[in-house]
């Protein structure tokens, strides 16, 4: 299922698809935010913005227009050679 970050839950990862065509897309992938890369939903904020994400080993905070530039394939499990030492708090 292919959906953007922005709509993903806390636990929830995927696998970046692609950018949409936006002037934030250049900084994103400055970030790291690459097609190809897992990314997962660490927590979001009471208001659904910002929420934080994991991405190549690192915790990242993007507001909610930044994770709808943001396509994703939903996977169901995050690999566990990419785990850092960050955990999901509830």
């Amino acid at each position: 299922m292919t959906t953007r970050l922005s709509e993903l839950r806390p636990g929830q990862s995927g696998v970046i698809r692609r950018l949409g065509d936006h002037p934030l897309s250049a900084k994103l992938t400055e970030m790291g935010c690459l097609p190809g890369e897992w990314i997962r939903v660490i927590r979001v904020a009471p208001p659904g913005d910002p929420m934080s994400i994991e991405i190549l080993g690192y915790q990242l905070a993007l507001r909610r227009i930044e994770a709808e530039v943001i396509e994703v394939d939903v996977r169901p499990a995050f690999p566990q050679h990419l785990h850092s030492p960050i955990q999901n708090e509830k």
